[in-house]
């Protein structure tokens, strides 16, 4: 007997490690008469998510003194698995130097509708007045920097009777849809009256500064601190963190420069690199080339830093779209008996069905921004004749989760006769077809696309071999397949799900059944779905199709979610560390907020 290969990828689930980052917008004063603008800061914390769980604080933002629209320069890494639901509150705090530090704000974001988003970007508008804006992006290398300079003769930008109080920032290079630009990604404190500043040593992760790539540019920047927020320029230089620890091993100084003069140099004390991977090695096994298109194309060609992964592609604006099968065959029992498969409860609790749909689509619509899917049924008689691929609902695409559920509820006032047998054929044909046509469609426009058929069914196929034949046929496509088997039926026979691919066909089918998961929506979603990352990246990379570069946008262009309440999470913060005192679990695991 062959060994499925699903069994292992289950203890070993695709982690897309990611950095959120955070700025805000015309938050409220909350400092008091008479003193000054805020001082805010930003604490993260992820949700828990799933049974047993507990909140966990992520960290803390720098403090962006008298800064009503701060942009904090601190990250925050995450492991994000597709499936598995992933929420961080945000808490914004006006820093209090003598006292309690005052709540300016707080909201939610969930890390799937980030990713999906264009520009990786949302906003919420929060209660107390301001919006905040929450970005992730994929997190490449491992590896920290143990950082110290020190400034030598910089020119006094302060005036005749002061002297700057120098800080100075690191950025990184960054794709900008075909164009290059600064990432700020580190700042230091700020000294005193002071033109020959040694700052402290800083700590960097490789990953936010970098890629893991020591030859990428940064940019070291100095400005003299004002407590208007308004600092000035007092010079920069391009470097990189290899160049870094060649200064510091030659103890060659580096110039500053502004406007094209020179105004003081920066000496490397210490640059120190430990557990880094070597991603420049990796990039140059990459072969990915950008996909031919007809019509519009980027501006320049993106090649990501490493393996290109499901966040690239995402980030890029591949669309995934999901076509939704259900089976209506005599085997489900008739639906208007208490107990049957597909009984719809009078007082609105939702049916077997009706769950899987809310968890599974629920998730893979936030990678959809048209929010349409197909809705087809199989197994069913109309005018005496079985049809094995019909429209659901009035209409060839329903609008969001609450449309394929109520195209699915209509099918049982369209006059249809359960029947059988149980076919799925014509279902992956017709998915396999469409996702042909969107992606070849989507690539005349300079874009991209990849679809998930899911099928639900209570029961095992009747012709093992002509579906494995089928997803063997349709395996070139741009689809997944998941097949999430519904009651009590024996579906040891659909094991062939798993071990159906032949030598140099893409696996693209999974099985899951739903009774083993029925109280825990999580652990459905998340072994129903944990494949389709490799699934998507896997058909792309065959076809030698690279990621678009990452779509950019402006705080404008973003829309503004609308306020929510304030969040339930009690923090204890001091110097040292914080801690959730309270709250923070409110996400109601299995299905009971879909009962």
């Amino acid at each position: 007997m062959v060994q499925s290969h699903k069994q292992q990828t289950l203890e070993e689930p695709v982690i897309m490690k990611l950095e959120l980052s955070l700025h805000a917008s015309k938050l409220k004063n909350v400092a008091g008469a008479f003193k000054g603008t805020s001082d805010p800061f930003a604490v993260a914390t992820l949700i828990a998510t799933s049974q047993g769980s507990k909140p966990k604080v992520l960290g803390k933002t720098e403090v962006v003194k008298n800064s009503l629209s701060p942009h904090w320069v601190k990250v925050f890494e995450i492991d994000y698995e597709l499936g598995t639901p992933s929420k961080v509150a945000v808490n914004i705090f006006d820093e209090v130097r003598k006292g309690e530090n005052k709540g300016i704000g707080s909201a939610v974001f969930d890390i799937g509708e980030l990713l999906g988003a264009r520009g990786n970007t949302k906003a919420r508008k929060l209660k107390k007045g301001g919006t905040l804006f929450a970005t992730v992006r994929k997190s490449q290398g491992s590896g920290m920097l143990r950082l110290q300079v020190k400034g030598t003769k910089l020119k006094n930008v302060e005036g005749m009777f002061s002297k700057s109080d120098p800080f100075f920032e690191l950025s990184r290079k960054v794709d900008a849809a075909g164009s290059l630009t600064w990432d700020n990604v580190y700042r230091s404190k700020d000294i005193h009256n002071n033109l020959n500043p040694e700052w402290e040593t800083a700590i960097i992760s490789l990953s936010t500064l970098c890629g893991g790539n020591l030859d990428l540019p940064i940019l070291l920047s100095v400005f003299d601190h004002e407590s208007s927020g308004k600092h000035k320029p007092m010079g920069q230089l391009e470097t990189s963190v290899n160049g870094l620890k060649q200064a510091a091993e030659t103890r060659n100084s580096l110039q500053l420069q502004r406007k094209g003069k020179d105004v003081g140099a920066i000496t490397v004390v210490k640059a120190e690199v430990s557990g880094a991977e070597d991603v420049t090695s990796r990039m140059a096994t990459v072969t990915l080339s950008s996909a031919p298109t007809v019509g519009p194309a980027p501006s320049a060609p993106f090649t990501p830093m490493g393996q290109a992964n499901f966040v690239d592609y995402v980030s890029g604006g591949c669309e995934i779209n999901v076509v939704v099968a259900i089976d209506f065959t005599g085997s489900n029992g008739d639906p208007r008996k208490p107990g049957t498969l597909h009984y719809l409860h009078p007082d609105g609790r939702k049916n077997d069905y009706e769950k899987a749909i809310s968890a599974i689509v629920g998730i893979l619509s936030k990678y959809d921004s048209d929010q349409k899917f197909p809705v087809v049924g199989f197994g069913a008689k109309y005018g005496g004749v079985v049809r094995h691929c019909f429209q659901c609902g009035p209409h060839e695409e329903s609008h969001g989760v609450a449309g394929v559920l109520d195209a699915y509820k209509q099918v049982f006032k369209s006059g249809l006769v359960m029947s059988g047998p149980t076919v799925f054929t014509e279902v992956i044909e017709t998915a396999a077809a469409r996702a042909m046509s969107s992606q070849s469609e989507a690539q005349r426009k300079g874009q991209q696309s990849y679809t998930v058929l899911l099928i639900l069914t209570d029961g095992a196929v009747s012709d093992v071999q002509a579906t494995a034949h089928s997803l063997n046929q349709v395996s070139h496509a741009p689809l997944s397949v998941v097949i999430v088997g519904l009651g009590d039926a024996d579906f040891s026979s659909m094991q062939f799900l798993d071990d159906s691919s032949k030598p140099g066909k893409r696996d693209i089918a999974q099985f899951v059944q739903f009774n083993r998961h029925a109280s825990n929506s999580v652990a459905l979603t998340s072994e129903t779905l944990h494949e389709i990352p490799e699934q998507l990246t896997g058909y792309f990379s065959s076809n030698g199709i690279s990621p678009l570069p990452p779509i950019q946008r402006n705080d404008d262009e973003i829309m503004i979610e609308p306020e929510e309440d304030e969040i339930d999470l009690s923090l204890d913060i001091t110097d040292e560390e914080i801690v959730v005192t309270g709250g923070g679990d409110g996400f109601v695991d299995g299905f009971a907020s879909t009962q």
